[in-house]
């Protein structure tokens, strides 16, 4: 039995869809189990990083755990859920962090820093993800390319190696249930380096008309994502992030899919075709 946390999340919901397809019991953690009804072959337990004892529960009777987490308190719950992973006698962690962890300078390496620390020091056998930005955050997208409106750039040239959450989810299921893995830290990037003017050429070329991009600076970005809502904490990360890419610090290709997978990783041109319905 393998417990992910995350479950309905981008990387986690394609994780449990893998590991069920494969004939792996899974067992998903979720606040919300009506949000993964009727997967077959997937247990659905109830649970939360603040309540330890859900925690151990949903870790009783485990081989293996998927740690997956967002926000300001996932240092929390990362050591929340090694805590409970070490007493239920879990043998194997696999940690989804993020491919900055090393920049200082970055609040969200600050997020995942102590939960690496923590899979680290677990005394268990464990392995870090550290994926680069995942090609279905281009999904956003999707209402201004729908309606003919340009889509925001807010990292100037810079590059990126997207990845394919699909790839992701299945090395991540490579290191759940296969050997050679403990110890290892994997980057996990796409093919190509490509910037966002890029992207929107692919998805022109595969939904057959233009897209266009528009240069964000900094200042106006903030104001229209604090008057949309968006948390101001979320709001330093995203413009802190999107000034690390347009600096080059993200402009990084490494072969990990291919050795851990045996084949090369997908392109964000394959993600587009797709999701080709998804823009209209």
């Amino acid at each position: 039995m393998i417990l992910i946390t995350g479950a309905t999340g981008t990387i986690g919901r394609e994780l449990v869809r893998h590991l069920a397809a494969e004939g792996v019991p899974v067992r998903a953690l979720t606040r919300d189990p009506a949000r993964l009804a009727d997967r077959p072959g997937v247990q659905v337990v109830p649970g939360d990083f603040a309540d330890p004892g859900s925690l151990a529960r949903a870790a009783d009777g485990v081989s293996a755990v998927f740690l997956l987490s967002t926000g300001p308190g996932l240092p929390a719950h990362d050591e929340a859920m090694v805590r409970a992973a070490v007493g239920a006698g879990v043998r194997r962690l696999v940690k989804l962090s993020t491919m900055v962890t090393d920049e200082p300078a970055l609040r969200l390496a600050a997020w995942h820093r102590p939960g690496e620390a923590a899979v680290r020091e677990s005394g268990l056998d464990w392995t870090v993800l550290r994926p680069s930005t995942f090609a279905s955050n281009a999904l956003q997208w999707a209402g201004p390319i729908r309606a003919g409106r340009p889509v925001a750039n807010l990292s100037g040239t810079g590059t990126q190696g997207f990845v394919d959450p699909v790839d992701v989810a299945a090395v991540a299921a490579a290191a759940l249930t296969g050997g050679g893995h403990g110890g290892r830290t994997y980057t996990l990037t796409g093919p190509d380096l490509l910037t966002v003017p890029d992207q929107a050429a692919v998805l022109a070329g595969v939904l057959g008309r233009p897209v266009r991009t528009e240069d964000v600076p900094p200042e106006r970005a903030r104001e229209y994502l604090l008057g949309g809502g968006t948390p101001p904490e979320w709001v330093d990360l995203i413009l802190e992030g999107s000034g690390y890419v347009a600096a080059g610090g993200v402009a990084v290709l490494t072969d990990d899919v291919a050795t851990v997978l045996g084949r090369p990783p997908r392109s964000f041109r394959e993600w587009a075709e797709r999701h080709r319905s998804a823009f209209g």
